[in-house]
């Protein structure tokens, strides 16, 4: 089975989720926020189409990141709290590129959707909910 831009944004999701439930641990507070982001940024934002909901819903997850990160460990109330709304925040990211995404040609040179299409009718995870 081929892979699609949808399958890229929902695996770099799934990633972003992962590590935000591993915080704090093994990760570095400056470090998270930018590997929250990696993934997005490696496979996905530059094979979509520059839209700035998506662009917004991309610093929310930085700033949300950046809010984890700051909260004391032992806080325990506080820090659940910030990683949900970290975690709604990566929701809101990937389920803004799936509606509003478009496949640019680079991604539709690397046959991962057809140029100008919606993500989220790309084919795979999140294929026909994108109105």
């Amino acid at each position: 089975m081929a892979v699609t831009l949808a399958d890229l944004v929902a695996r770099a999701a799934d990633r972003a989720r992962r590590l935000s439930q591993r915080f704090p641990g093994s990760l570095a507070k400056d470090d998270l926020p930018w590997l929250v982001i990696e993934a997005f940024d490696a496979d996905v934002r530059g094979h979509v189409e520059r839209d700035p909901r998506i662009e917004d819903e991309r610093d929310r997850v930085l700033i949300a990141a950046v809010k984890l990160a700051e909260t004391p460990p032992e806080e325990e109330a506080e820090l659940s709290a910030a990683r949900d709304h970290l975690v709604d925040a990566i929701d809101f990211l990937e389920q803004s590129v799936l509606r509003f995404g478009l496949v640019n040609r680079r991604a539709a040179k690397l046959r991962l959707g057809d140029a100008g299409q919606r993500v989220g009718r790309s084919g795979g995870i999140g294929s026909g909910s994108a109105p």
